[in-house]
């Protein structure tokens, strides 16, 4: 296991728990192999944007049912924080709940005079206040850089606050500054739960499974069914109550490893609750690895193989048909690092060449320490190598750089934002948000069918890029992609 620690109130950072880094470039078997050792990160001498673990934080707490989260710094950093309220909202019949309720999100606002003289006194009133206005079952405090530059108490204050308002009030230590790697935030949130949040079991239930994930279609109801288990969701849509029982579970499993790899270790190791020893279920045969794992786990091997061969039967045909369609048709992948890996799976197992990735960062490790979450290395084990393979944290314009250069018959994203640049030159672009509409084999059939659909429809996009304005020059497209990476060289 890596760095586990509940009594510190802030997590240690993913560079120096699973030594993640932002800047690589090469190819897919060469990250694998140099992640065997302690990877030294690339630096780039021009960076155009990054993201922030605060926002990481918001996207885990916001979706919480009957939470409200308070964001501590001046009111342009909660302007993150609404993205993920409009996502609750608009997602919510995924999940199929029938009435989620209102997001309540606050700042304290701080100001030039609060950065000088502190803004404690503030927060104790924000959080009394929002008690008095929304009265949830718990609250969230997210520490910003103007918070943490300042020093402000906000462990003790919010310490103090649960004593006084009889209601957990949690802080979550996730400034911008404290780590180059945005999904920092998310562990900074898991941790703010694991240490506040979750109880210790007084029984231990098998008929509930934690699945960690972001907002996607409820599969894991029909998965889990002939196992005779239910998903309980971390954290979309989840409440108070549902947090507090999850160390009951009878196992933990996730959608994406870049986002669940710190709480599915702590669930693990403070609580017990086992982590399924298998990378998320993307292309055959890690969903075969999944089912496997899960039935060993559960001690219900004979489910497991009865459920891989009904679906198979069933869903092996309509594969070989989308394989046939896409057989040899080059993909372009951009998205963070698990659900990139997973992607590149999809393409794999559909018979498409994956020509390249931008990938946003990359663990060298999981916190489980277990080879068989490492889903990059299965990935390259299953399918073979990917070439071009960039890590970077949102550098845009080597992402325009490389496209102009490789021009893949279709860029599959993961982000919003990132598919504007594809249609610009004419490339087809996909960018589903449902990280569950690929899983499994069922998920190869729909992503299988909607990469046809957007590839054979490509009108659109070959008339935009006859009138698109690109914002980079000549000058830029004619350097290499990864020139301002530490390494490369400006001509």
């Amino acid at each position: 296991m890596s760095e586990i620690n509940l009594k510190s109130p802030s997590v240690t950072i993913r560079e120096t728990r699973i030594n993640s880094i932002t800047g690589y470039q090469g190819s897919a078997d060469g990250l694998v192999a140099a992640s065997k050792c302690l990877m030294k990160d690339k630096n780039r001498t021009f960076s155009q944007c990054v993201g922030c673990a605060t926002s990481k934080a918001a996207c885990m707490t916001i979706l919480i049912q009957d939470g409200a989260v308070i964001s501590h710094g001046p009111v342009g950093c909660s302007s993150c924080l609404h993205e993920f309220a409009f996502t609750y909202r608009v997602n919510s019949y995924l999940r199929e709940v029938q009435n989620p309720t209102q997001r309540k999100i606050f700042s304290t606002n701080l100001t030039e005079k609060d950065t000088v003289f502190g803004g404690t006194a503030k927060l104790e009133a924000t959080i009394r206040e929002v008690k008095e206005r929304v009265n949830p079952n718990v609250i969230f405090v997210l520490t910003t850089c103007a918070a943490g530059i300042i020093g402000d108490d906000v462990g003790n204050v919010c310490d103090e606050a649960s004593q006084e308002l009889s209601i957990p009030v949690v802080a979550i230590f996730c400034e911008g500054f404290r780590s180059r790697v945005w999904t920092t935030g998310f562990d900074a949130a898991y941790h703010g739960i694991a240490r506040k949040l979750i109880k210790s079991a007084k029984k231990r239930r098998d008929d509930i499974i934690n699945v960690i994930n972001f907002w996607g279609t409820d599969i894991f109801k029909e998965w889990f069914a002939p196992f005779g288990a239910v998903p309980n969701y971390i954290t979309p849509y989840s409440t108070l109550a549902s947090l507090e029982s999850s160390s009951e579970s009878a196992a933990t499993v996730q959608a994406c490893s870049t986002l669940g790899s710190y709480l599915g270790a702590v669930l693990e190791k403070e609580f017990g609750v086992p982590e399924i020893p298998a990378a998320p279920p993307y292309g055959i045969a890690q969903t075969d690895r999944w089912f496997r794992a899960l039935g060993r786990i559960l001690d219900k091997e004979e489910i497991a193989e009865q459920i891989i061969a009904e679906k198979k039967e069933k869903y092996l045909p309509e594969i070989e048909k989308v394989r046939e369609k896409l057989k040899g048709k080059r993909a372009y992948v951009t998205a963070g690092a698990a659900h990139g890996h997973a992607l590149l799976d999809v393409l794999g197992e559909l018979g498409m060449r994956a020509v390249g990735a931008a990938i946003f960062h990359h663990d060298c490790r999981y916190d489980s320490g277990r080879d068989e979450n490492d889903q990059l290395a299965q990935r390259v084990s299953d399918y073979g190598n990917v070439p071009n393979f960039n890590v970077c944290n949102k550098q845009e314009f080597e992402l325009v750089n490389v496209l102009f250069k490789l021009r893949p018959d279709v860029l599959l994203a993961r982000h919003g934002g990132m598919t504007l640049w594809g249609a610009k030159l004419g490339i087809p672009a996909l960018l589903i948000g449902d990280e569950h509409y690929s899983m499994g084999y069922e998920g190869l059939v729909n992503y299988g069918n909607r990469l046809i659909e957007v590839i054979e429809n490509d009108e659109f996009v070959k008339n935009l890029e006859k009138h698109a304005v690109n914002p980079y020059t000549k000058w830029w497209l004619a350097q290499e992609p990864y020139a301002f990476l530490e390494g490369g060289a400006i001509a």
